[in-house]
């Protein structure tokens, strides 16, 4: 993410590339060779996304406190959100993590004690070092969904008053007691807060922090994304906990900006180690197991350090064997892909992000990667992996192969068009969506600079949509993605610092809306337009209030069939509508739906009625 380029050197009116921290070697950059031939440009249409913003009521921005000059490392994560509906109510609402600020002295009169403590110690070992600012939290806001795109701040009515001292970044969403009603995990630098969903009087909904009891208060130090999951096939959601580096104000090294003009800016991750990330099992009585070591995570001692600068993380069935995997987007290293080995009460994991090529770049290079989303983007029946990256690197869409019936993924962002927007942006939130309802899933991504001098003044950028075109000439590929950011409407026309990207459908009309939260900037929330395709939902009851993350959907329409996963985190910091649409285009009828559910079991229903949700209860 945060990756230094030297100055871009020119030779004889050649291509400019940018140089990063992989050793010298140039990042993947403004071309590439075998990009293929440029993707045909997107029809006109009206627009996708109407932002509803001012009509929601919702007046809520992430705040990172950077005005006292610090260019701390801390300070460029920003934050994401959750849609839950904790008041099960069948509307979804929002949670948003606040973010942070300092108490103490200012960067300026920081470096200047720090300055001044150094030559005293030259003259006497005794001499007191400066203190460095606290850091403080600031409350985070839930806002509870009255229908109409009509939202109330309802934080304190939820037992939300007094929220931990912490600064937060992201959420995740799961009943990880079963119990019937979601619960709430935030993370921060420092620690986690598990919130759990409990009664309140007058029959309203309350949350409470059961961090301490639940055994979630232990050494993990500086929280990002965090995803909820069944690794063991005991029906109990397990977490996974991404870390990020080892930042402190006593780490916390005074690094220059991209010219000389720029004397100091925020710190890439280069420079710090990175911290392991961590693996709670759900031992089913409202408490967890560290499980990291055990489970083959990389942990330390490890001679490389490489534990992973963890900023997104996904679960999904990567290789088809009916059992939930880890994919985690680092930034600078190589991305993970923990494919699932474990037996009936026993984690177990291997790391094979390498050997199936979703690790690293075209080049063999580790990117600077964030957000992280997966789709069967053509019709093959398997998920393909999608990453954003920092800039200088082109976004990664790993498409999912089948060699000798195993699965393995490659490189495909040249051949499936995604190049077309060169690579100055820096991707934060991203998925795959379908916003025009025609069957093909599309893409998102919000952007936005993290340090706060960039070289081509980008700080705020706009955000991007790819949408899924057929394509014809290239043998094997028989889709490509068309820039169609115009279409987004005038929240893709104006620049955001944008960070999180949230998915779901707050009015039940099957169409896709989206909120994205930025840096000091209040949060925006775009309705999907609806337009005359039709469209199927599905709303998954797993049986013994199980989580349904890890189920597979096929829908017959036609002489087609659509492909939906159910997936555990994904996006950047945030928690999603686990509910799927299929979009339909003109079809005015379905085939049979065949939901693989979590564990093996398989069900399949016929001819469901098009334009609702459909409440599907495992048997």
């Amino acid at each position: 993410m945060l990756r230094y380029r030297l100055r871009s050197l020119a030779w004889a009116g050649a291509v400019v590339l940018f140089f990063g921290c992989n050793n010298g070697k140039p990042s993947v950059g403004v071309t590439t060779p075998n990009a293929g031939p440029p993707p045909p440009q997107a029809p006109a249409g009206p627009d996708l996304f109407e932002d509803v913003t001012a009509r929601t009521g919702i007046q809520f921005a992430y705040e990172n406190g950077e005005k006292p000059m610090h260019y701390a490392i801390l300070e460029s994560l920003g934050g994401g959100g959750a849609a839950i509906d904790f008041d099960r109510d069948g509307l979804l609402d929002l949670f948003f993590p606040g973010g942070g600020y300092y108490e103490g002295p200012d960067g300026e009169t920081l470096r200047k004690q720090r300055d001044e403590y150094v030559e005293k110690k030259k003259r006497d070992p005794n001499a007191v070092p400066p203190t460095p600012p606290k850091i403080h939290g600031r409350p985070g806001k839930l806002f509870r969904n009255l229908g109409n795109w009509k939202f109330e701040d309802v934080t304190a009515k939820a037992g939300l008053e007094n929220q931990p001292d912490i600064y937060t970044h992201g959420c995740a969403v799961a009943d990880y007691d079963r119990d019937g009603w979601p619960d709430l995990l935030v993370t921060g630098y420092g620690r986690v807060t598990l919130y759990h969903n409990e009664a309140g009087g007058m029959g309203s909904r309350k949350f409470v922090d059961v961090t301490e009891k639940a055994g979630l208060l232990g050494d993990h130090f500086w929280s990002t994304s965090a995803a909820w999951g069944d690794f063991d096939g005991d029906g109990n959601p397990d977490l996974y906990l991404c870390q990020y580096v080892n930042w402190s104000w006593a780490n916390d090294p005074p690094c220059p900006g991209y010219t000389t003009r720029i004397p100091r800016d925020v710190c890439p991750p280069k420079q710090f180690d990175s911290v392991p990330h961590v693996l709670f099992r759900n031992q089913g009585n409202g408490t967890f197991e560290d499980v990291t070591k055990s489970a083959g995570l990389r942990v330390a001692p490890r001679e490389d350090k490489d534990y992973g600068k963890g900023l997104g993380v996904l679960l999904l069935d990567a290789d088809g064997d009916g059992k939930l995997d880890i994919y985690v987007a680092n930034d600078t290293t190589d991305n993970f892909l923990y494919l699932n080995r474990s037996t009936p009460g026993k984690m177990n994991f291997e790391d094979k992000g390498l050997a199936l090529g979703v690790a690293k770049d075209l080049g063999g290079i580790p990117n600077g990667s964030m957000g992280i989303w997966a789709a069967d983007f053509e019709g093959s029946g398997r998920p393909s992996i999608w990453v954003t990256n920092y800039e200088n690197e082109y976004h990664a869409l790993y498409r999912s192969m089948l060699v000798k019936d195993r699965v393995t993924f490659t490189f495909h962002t040249p051949a499936a068009g995604l190049t077309a927007i060169g690579s100055n942006y820096v991707g934060f939130g991203t998925a795959f969506v379908d916003p025009d309802l025609d069957g093909w899933e599309d893409i998102v991504i919000s952007n936005g600079h993290v340090i706060h001098h960039p070289p081509r003044n980008n700080l705020k950028q706009k955000p991007i949509l790819f949408l899924n075109r057929p394509h014809e000439g290239s043998p094997g590929i028989s889709r490509r993605f068309q820039e169609a950011s115009a279409r987004g409407g005038s929240y893709f026309a104006g620049e955001h610092r944008g960070r999180g990207l949230i998915v779901a459908d707050f009015d039940n009309d099957g169409i896709t809306d989206l909120v994205f939260t930025h840096v000091n900037d209040p949060v925006a929330v775009l309705r999907g337009l609806p337009g005359e395709n039709h469209w199927l939902g599905i709303d998954l009851v797993p049986k013994q209030n199980r989580s349904p993350v890890g189920a597979k959907l096929t829908l017959e329409v036609g002489d087609r069939k659509l492909t939906r996963f159910v997936l555990g985190g994904g996006s950047y910091l945030c928690a999603h509508d686990l509910r799927k649409v299929f979009g339909l285009g003109s079809a005015t009828k379905v085939g049979k739906l065949t939901v693989d559910w979590p564990g093996g079991a398989s069900q399949s229903w016929d001819g469901l009625e098009l334009g609702k949700y459909h409440k599907l209860e495992q048997q």
